[in-house]
């Protein structure tokens, strides 16, 4: 077996194939998992394109790697570099008149079924633009949380609308706070949009393989 170009060691093993086919191998002393002689090969802004288009679709990690003929590793570090060019603030954008917000939170899990997170969001009822975000438990420590990831002048002069979950009592204002059932329709593009994320993300299809294995 080739020696690991880490640790130097040769406890090594065949670990499959990367997508041109060539062998790979998985050192057993370090974890780290290598190709004998590699060649360096550069990704082309047309490819990278086609990658940013083919993430916006509901298709898995695995299956871009296998269209687009790159190596998993490759798109998964592509991917963490994207992620980590996002703001984390959204861009809102700044109009007059009475301002109404939608919320209601988004439920999924990371790495197992124990590990349950809710995606928070509020959305803007004229402008349907996503105003705030946070991820976390279903406490009120969460919407807390969202309360402070919204814009200054959402906070001092917004009507807010949500379902009868707990957690939002005593974070919205009182007086501003609009508790209302499902059937109501008042909380109804919020709910529309949540299920377009289920519908277009993978990692949120209640019954699928697919699911985030880091919180990030």
């Amino acid at each position: 077996m080739p020696q690991c170009p880490t640790c130097q060691t040769q406890h090594t093993v065949k670990n499959g194939h990367i997508h041109t086919g060539k062998q790979r191998f998985l050192c057993k002393q370090c974890g780290y998992q290598f190709v004998e002689n590699p060649t360096h090969k550069t990704i082309d802004a047309d490819t990278r394109a086609l990658v940013d288009r083919l993430l916006l679709e509901r298709i898995s990690m695995a299956g871009i790697a296998r269209a687009v003929k790159v190596s998993e590793q490759w798109l998964q570090d592509y991917v963490n570099m994207k992620a980590a060019q996002t703001s984390r603030n959204a861009e809102v954008q700044q109009k007059k008149g009475r301002l109404t917000v939608q919320c209601d939170e988004l439920w999924s899990f990371v790495d197992s079924k124990g590990n349950k997170q809710w995606v928070w969001l509020a959305l803007d009822v004229q402008t349907k633009e996503i105003i705030g975000a946070h991820v976390g438990s279903r406490g009120r420590q969460s919407a807390q949380a969202l309360w402070q990831s919204l814009p200054p002048r959402y906070r001092q002069c917004a009507v807010f609308y949500t379902d009868e979950w707990e957690a939002y009592q005593g974070v919205l204002p009182s007086k501003r706070h609009q508790v209302v059932p499902k059937q109501s329709g008042q909380t109804s593009y919020i709910e529309r949009f949540n299920c377009t994320v289920r519908q277009r993300v993978s990692r949120f299809v209640r019954r699928s393989l697919a699911f985030s294995k880091k919180l990030f």
